[in-house]
């Protein structure tokens, strides 16, 4: 490609790693709904995420939403085959932002600890999961001391 190093020269192996590393800094989740305005009052009015395009609407096929430094989107149009996807979201204290969800009707998970409240896993992280309706996961989690 005309303008980008040829990465397969030894001499440019440098230059492909920071290439890669400036240009792959962020990404963003994306999430299949069956009912967008349910998705959106369940992000904005339990969870703290925020609508982040100001075009959004709750008739809109994809919703942008976001928190401090975090985004995802939202969609009622992709494959039915995409419901259940799974984000980690990393948190100084998850034992209190579990009781904010909680105060605002977020309701526990049957049969699974973990979305019953903060578990000390043994891989050295405190989490609980949030599943929404259509089967997305957000694992809300902290590193133990």
């Amino acid at each position: 490609m005309a303008g980008y190093p040829d990465f397969q020269e030894p001499r440019h192996l440098i230059a492909a790693n920071l290439f890669l590393f400036l240009s792959m800094n962020n990404f963003i989740p994306l999430f299949k709904v069956r009912d967008m305005r349910a998705a959106i009052k369940f992000y904005t009015e339990v969870l703290d995420f925020r609508m982040t395009w100001p075009d959004d609407t709750a008739d809109s096929p994809v919703v942008d939403l976001g928190h401090e430094n975090m985004e995802f989107q939202i969609t009622t149009h992709e494959s039915e085959r995409l419901f259940g996807s799974v984000v980690y979201v990393y948190v100084s204290d998850v034992d209190f932002l579990f009781a904010k969800f909680v105060n605002r009707g977020l309701k526990g998970k049957a049969g699974s600890p973990v979305h019953q409240g903060p578990v000390d896993q043994t891989w050295g992280r405190r989490e609980f999961y949030v599943t929404d309706a259509d089967g997305n996961t957000l694992r809300y989690c902290q590193h133990l001391a």
